[in-house]
């Protein structure tokens, strides 16, 4: 596959670290909950991390696709190019709302971080509000998972069953 059949390399790095930011923070979140202590409070701090450091990714990500990044032809037409496009939008846009909703949540909570210092919490007290924030969280990064799955889903059809190179424009050179 020629190098203008293929995103740029920064393109390719912005998605999948995307990707494996995602991906390890969802696992951090489903075990955070099994310790205790401050093992706790460090899984739970690398999480909050963590989503800093996709947020600056995500927004350097957008800004590089809306300036620099290269743009394809579409690898579909029709009903299989709206589906794409809807998927790729409905990522980003769950994506932002995972790390806005994974802000608010770790204001609602007035997290530890790193045992270092507790962020102010603008809940308190009050339990429900906090649980409804954390599931409400939890609910779209599941949403996440899912949509991303049958995003590589889609990608390993084009590869295996179509044979088409539309995965190897997103895989590093």
């Amino acid at each position: 596959m020629s190098d203008l059949q293929t995103y740029d390399r920064r393109t390719i790095l912005f998605h999948w670290l995307t990707a494996a930011t995602v991906v390890v923070m969802w696992v951090l979140a489903q075990v955070i909950d099994d310790f205790t202590g401050d093992s706790r409070i460090y899984v739970r701090s690398i999480h909050i991390l963590l989503g800093v450091a996709l947020t600056a990714v995500v927004a350097a990500r957008i800004l590089w696709r809306m300036q620099n990044g290269r743009r394809l032809p579409p690898a579909d037409t029709g009903m299989m190019e709206l589906a794409s496009k809807s998927v790729h939008y409905a990522l980003y846009a769950l994506v932002v709302i995972v790390l806005i909703g994974g802000v608010v949540n770790v204001f609602a909570r007035g997290d530890n971080i790193l045992n270092l210092g507790r962020l102010p919490s603008f809940a308190g007290n009050d339990r429900e509000l906090r649980r409804t924030i954390g599931n409400v969280h939890a609910l779209a990064a599941n949403a996440i998972l899912i949509l991303a799955g049958l995003h590589a889903a889609a990608a390993l059809m084009h590869h295996y069953v179509w044979k088409d190179g539309v995965l190897r424009r997103m895989l590093p050179r």
